[in-house]
């Protein structure tokens, strides 16, 4: 009889219910936010005319992922469990879509093998327009055009609010 007092518990099950999928999860998050924050600490900029330079938001959402990750180790151990999602209509037993895994991955490695060329507005409007490709967008004029604006809006938050050094490419100087 195991220490449970369940004869048929044994220290393979015993494991297995102290080894869950959610604290995987709980421990990926928790390593997360440490490296987001290890990371940020190498950045070395001056802050702006408010005070908040490209340390802050780093730094933030670090701390809340640190926290967060905490928060869900402790519940996994003292036994909370991930509900399955209800209001999804998944299927559970449909195969995994490998070809959008590719695509998804494919587009992010091109942005990183082209944006110093390029520079990070042409690169992020085809990393965008990219994503929403290999997601699935019916229109794709309206996700090229989607794309060009959030690579030049985030381009512009950035450099222009936070002073952040993103790379020019072939646009240095125009921009």
């Amino acid at each position: 009889m195991s220490e449970s007092g369940n004869p048929t518990t044994g220290p393979a099950e015993k494991r297995a219910r102290w080894w869950r999928p959610e604290l995987g999860l709980a421990l990926v998050v928790l390593a997360l936010g440490g490296f987001v924050i290890a990371g940020t600490l190498e950045v070395s900029a001056a802050a702006s005319r408010l005070g908040v330079g490209p340390r802050f938001f780093p730094m933030l959402v670090g701390g809340a992922m640190i926290l967060v990750g905490l928060c869900y180790v402790a519940d996994v151990l003292r036994g909370g469990r991930g509900d399955p999602e209800e209001s999804e209509d998944v299927d559970l037993d449909a195969p995994a879509d490998w070809r959008s895994v590719g695509l998804v991955s494919g587009v992010f490695l091109g942005f990183t093998a082209v944006l110093d060329a390029l520079g990070w507005i042409i690169a992020a409007s085809l990393l965008f327009f990219g994503l929403s490709v290999a997601l699935g967008a019916e229109h794709r004029l309206r996700a090229a055009g989607v794309g060009v604006l959030l690579g030049i809006s985030t381009y512009l938050l950035f450099v222009k609010g936070l002073g952040v050094t993103l790379p020019g490419g072939v646009l240095r100087g125009v921009i």
